[in-house]
């Protein structure tokens, strides 16, 4: 009997394109093929070990002859490829309209009002990358004060403001003013502090951002906890899921820090499911097109790797697995539209089982709560859990 799952989202690791992705332009992506590639050098021996080159159509050259691990890819089934969609939907909420996005900036008259409620002017109002209009407003904003807006390809409202500027608190309540009133046709995805720092030229982003997300339908979490689980939330869990379903939330500021505490948390024992999203691959590689960082956080979390597995109880399944693409030899700087791998690692999970590819994230939400007991229906998501479970 399964007591504990452990499911890690490494935040944008994606494994080829899907095969609706013409329709976002990102037909041919494949942020692991490609950044393999780019890197033929990259080392991630454990990784490979539980199975990941053996997952269809990796692109990650050899395979590996006895995986420790089961493994299987999930196409997206809601439309869209940012974090809230993802996560929501591996945690069994499939969107049937995708959050809205303002590719041309937000309308003037939603900007005037939210101006009117904060009480300052604000700059930008475009979409853009989060480093780069820094550096173009900075200056301005140092000088006037005006919060800086920006969006993307994504479901988004960003905040950009400069820490001495304004202080922290002060910056969240802003986000907060943003929130409530993106609402209804308007509802995105989320509203993003975006905190920075540094000097003119040298406008750099702290780790002090903070996301605040809509209100998720019930979905798996809130079924373990309806049934007296613990879900414990790892990074930016809690904002993704704006609370709900998370009966406790350890945050962190990188990648480090979220496998430090998520390893503690499993040698404690504690919650029926840690939920860990390590960020960086995302925020700090693929969104800056950064082929070698990302391969090095691949590298990083591959050490850790042997520490997490070892840690493992007998009645603990880890999952790792991903939200969406971000490759990071493609054009822009949004994610792409890609399949998930999925590896499902344990004493009592079949080594070497290829479950194929799923049709969608929610697949893992009714596999966990199949392997913990959990009653939890999505329609048109099947657990896999049967098929990877020792007898």
């Amino acid at each position: 009997m399964v007591k504990r799952v452990i499911l890690i989202v490494l935040d944008s690791v994606g494994i080829g394109y899907l095969p609706d992705a013409h329709m976002y332009g990102d037909e041919g992506s494949h942020t692991l093929g490609h950044i393999f590639q780019k890197k033929p050098e990259l080392h991630i021996p454990h990784l490979r070990k539980l199975g990941l080159a053996n997952i269809n159509n990796s692109s990650l050259g050899p395979l590996e002859s006895h995986p420790t691990a089961s493994f299987g890819r999930a196409a997206e089934k809601s439309a869209g490829k940012d974090t809230t969609t993802g996560h929501w939907e591996i945690a069994g909420s499939v969107l049937e309209r995708p959050f809205p996005t303002y590719h041309e900036g937000f309308p003037q008259s939603f900007i005037s009002a939210f101006e009117q409620k904060i009480g300052t002017k604000t700059l930008g109002n475009y979409a853009a990358s989060g480093t780069e209009i820094i550096q173009t407003l900075g200056d301005e904003h140092v000088k006037t004060g005006f919060p800086i807006v920006y969006t993307s390809a994504d479901s988004v409202f960003q905040i950009a403001i400069h820490e001495d500027v304004m202080d922290i608190e002060k910056q969240y309540e802003i986000n907060r003013i943003a929130r409530e009133m993106l609402t209804g046709d308007m509802a995105v995805g989320r509203v993003i502090a975006r905190p920075f720092t540094g000097t003119s030229g040298n406008y750099t982003r702290t780790s002090n951002r903070k996301d605040f997300a809509l209100q998720p339908p019930d979905n798996v979490l809130t079924a373990i906890q309806d049934q007296h689980g613990e879900v414990l939330g790892v990074g930016k869990i809690y904002d993704i899921f704006a609370g709900k379903g998370i009966s406790r939330s350890f945050k962190t500021k990188n990648n480090g820090e979220g496998i430090d505490r998520t390893l503690d948390l499993i040698k404690s024992g504690e919650g029926s499911l840690i939920f860990t999203n390590l960020v960086d691959f995302d925020m700090m590689y693929g969104h800056r097109r950064d082929v070698d960082g990302y391969a090095r956080c691949l590298e990083d979390f591959d050490v850790a790797l042997p520490n997490i597995l070892s840690s493992f109880r007998e009645d603990d399944v880890l999952i790792i697995t991903a939200d969406h693409g971000n490759d990071p030899t493609w054009t822009g700087t949004d994610h792409t539209r890609e399949y998930i791998p999925v590896l499902c690692y344990g004493q009592t999970i079949k080594p070497g089982m290829d479950f194929g590819t799923r049709t969608c994230f929610a697949d893992i939400a009714v596999t966990v709560a199949d392997a913990l007991g959990v009653t939890f229906v999505c329609e048109g998501a099947e657990s896999f859990y049967p098929a990877i479970r020792k007898s």
